[in-house]
């Protein structure tokens, strides 16, 4: 029950990083998967160091990592291509974060050093840009009124995932104002990061944030 749950909240957590990430693999671990039609983009299932991402869990990374098949700054850096490269299509991030990697690095000093802080010990994590972090990126809802906040503490959530060893490497788009802004607002829209789209039908509502 226990590993249960854990693989539940798993794929909550990384969720979004994973929606990000189809589409795209770096050049040398591509590895093509069939039935996905006429979008080159898609064809591609992404693949790092013999791990489909589509498909691991965090529990699967963890193992990946604890047993130096994986490190969290390959990860990191793996994640952050992908935004770069699907971005522009799918526009599902506000921003990325500039100290990820070096957020990163330490956790993989303290898996070595020491002993992982938790399950999302070195797991990259997308956050609602409604959600505020006390760092290098804005916290915006989406609004352009916004543009240059700074909040002064992390969300609680936050804490307790930089707490427990979670790399935050950005933040997601998302409704405007979580869709408080008007009673014929576009689903996905906001003024900083523009029209979200569904990557799994890219002409399709991604129904929200």
């Amino acid at each position: 029950m226990r590993l249960r749950n854990v693989r539940r909240r798993s794929l909550v957590l990384i969720g979004t990083a994973a929606l990000l990430g189809l589409g795209l693999v770096a050049p040398a671990t591509a590895a093509p998967a069939p039935g996905h039609g006429g979008n080159p983009a898609a064809a591609i299932r992404p693949v790092l160091h013999g791990i489909d991402l589509e498909a691991a869990t965090i529990p699967d990374l963890q193992h990946a990592m604890n047993g130096n098949r994986l490190k969290s700054v390959q990860l990191t850096a793996f994640y952050l291509r992908r935004i770069r490269a699907l971005n522009p299509e799918l526009r599902a991030v506000i921003a990325t974060n500039p100290d990820a990697m070096r957020i990163a690095a330490a956790s993989d000093r303290q898996r070595r050093k020491h002993v992982a802080r938790s399950p999302l010990e070195g797991i990259p994590v997308l956050l609602k840009d409604n959600i505020d972090t006390r760092d290098r990126q804005p916290t915006t809802a989406g609004s352009i009124a916004l543009l240059g906040s700074k909040p002064a503490r992390d969300a609680f959530l936050v804490q307790r995932l930089r707490s427990a060893g979670a790399v935050v490497i950005g933040k997601a788009n998302l409704s405007e104002w979580a869709n408080f802004r008007s009673t014929s607002s576009s689903s996905g829209w906001s003024a900083v990061g523009g029209q979200n789209t569904n990557p799994y039908v890219l002409d399709r509502n991604p129904c929200g944030s």
